[in-house]
């Protein structure tokens, strides 16, 4: 029997550019950067003082207030991403079979705030001070199962961790389940809430973030000559996922459809991206082959990009190495310019951007893109967005460990 077919009918987010889908769109077209100082917590013996933080994001305007202190940050974020996605689908009716409703969820580190809390507790007070609430706060698969129990969704709810590939993975998970006709819908996407003390000291520790703590909004600045590493940021960003008959059926508003999936390894290294980039191409040309599209079919890619200097490199030598005489050809942007990097809920967050393009025409820009860098010579629609008719295109995630996931839409006929 045939795969089924899959298409995306709802979507939302919370991001540090906004809490609606909508919001979102409107402020990256103005160029509008979400990353500035963080105000959650006092930065000043950090060595970087700033982030993609979600500042306007309130957790009780999505939860009761009994219910936010059992959930983690990132959790609280994908609920709130959650109940757009879910009213903005038109998904939930009387007759919908919940059992064939699932959730997978990304997310590259989970609860680290309640871990971060309660750790303190532990020292500060002892053993018998620890929350009861700890483990189902800070477990990895929190969020899918928040999302299964706040929706009422029974069908198959699971969790993916494969660090900033997460949101990808998750989505080709929900894609292979909805195929396979395991499920008639899934939510997915991906979540992250990691922006804390140990979150951003850590990560500073490694190198890998930028510094440029003098001028915030222009730190994440993925293919440029003069960036510095990447911007830490939080956010969810989830889809609706349905099976092609049945949206049709019920009068659905088809935004995309999902067309192909693929993923590698590159076995090489814990955190950093193979400088040739093998292991990203192949897992772009595996989504090109599941999608049944040859590379120039893709008009538009939204980038991993995240403003490193070792991985802007490689994803370039990995587009080249996949789409060859096309290459030039594909405007190409990186969301992470604007938000910074949401790490496992990356994807999620570009590939509704990717959408958003696809429905309105548009590539979206690559912020702070002034002077491309040695290696960056690609089209990556510097500093301004740009009127370009999207029908088929694609979004790629990379994460530490060295997992690669692309995921390919195109625009539904």
């Amino acid at each position: 029997m045939a795969d089924r077919r899959v298409v995306i009918t709802g979507m939302g987010l919370i991001s540090p550019l906004g809490e609606t889908v909508d919001l979102f769109w409107d402020r990256m077209l103005a160029g509008e950067s979400g990353i500035r100082d963080i105000e959650r917590f006092d930065t000043r013996e950090f060595d970087v003082h700033f982030g993609g933080e979600c500042t306007g994001f309130d957790p009780a305007n999505y939860i009761d207030r009994r219910e936010i202190k059992r959930l983690d940050r990132f959790s609280q974020l994908a609920v709130g991403a959650s109940i757009e996605a879910v009213e903005s689908s038109g998904v939930i009716s009387e007759s919908l079979d919940r059992h064939r409703v699932g959730v997978i969820v990304g997310s590259g580190i989970g609860g680290l705030k309640e871990l971060e809390d309660q750790h303190n507790r532990l020292n500060q007070k002892g053993p018998s001070k620890v929350s009861a609430f700890t483990i189902p706060k800070l477990m990895v698969n929190a969020a899918s199962g928040n999302l299964s129990i706040r929706h009422g969704f029974n069908g198959p709810s699971t969790s993916v961790a494969t660090a900033c590939a997460s949101a990808t993975n998750a989505m080709g998970d929900a894609l292979t389940n909805i195929r396979r006709g395991n499920s008639d819908v899934m939510l997915t996407g991906g979540t992250e809430g990691a922006l804390t003390p140990l979150g951003l000291s850590a990560f500073a520790a490694m190198k890998a973030l930028s510094t440029r703590n003098d001028d915030p909004a222009r730190a994440s600045r993925p293919f440029d000559r003069d960036r510095d590493g990447f911007v830490m940021g939080e956010g969810a960003g989830l889809l609706v996922f349905e099976e092609l008959e049945r949206a049709r059926k019920r009068g659905a508003n088809i935004l995309a459809e999902v067309i192909g999936f693929g993923t590698t390894a590159d076995a090489e290294h814990i955190t950093q991206p193979s400088e040739s980039g093998e292991g990203a191409a192949r897992a772009m040309a595996l989504a090109l082959e599941d999608a049944k599209m040859n590379a120039e079919d893709i008009n538009y890619i939204n980038a991993h990009g995240t403003s490193t200097p070792l991985g802007d490199q490689a994803e370039t030598r990995a587009i080249k190495r996949v789409f060859g005489a096309a290459a030039p050809r594909i405007p190409i942007s990186s969301t992470k310019s604007f938000i910074g990097h949401l790490l496992g809920a990356s994807g999620g967050v570009e590939l509704i951007a990717t959408i958003m393009g696809m429905v309105n025409g548009v590539a979206p820009p690559t912020l702070n893109l002034d002077n491309p860098g040695e290696g960056c010579d690609l089209d990556y629609v510097p500093l301004t967005a740009r009127d370009h008719r999207i029908d088929c295109a694609m979004s790629n995630s990379f994460g530490f460990g060295g997992h690669n996931a692309s995921i390919i839409v195109r625009r539904y006929k």
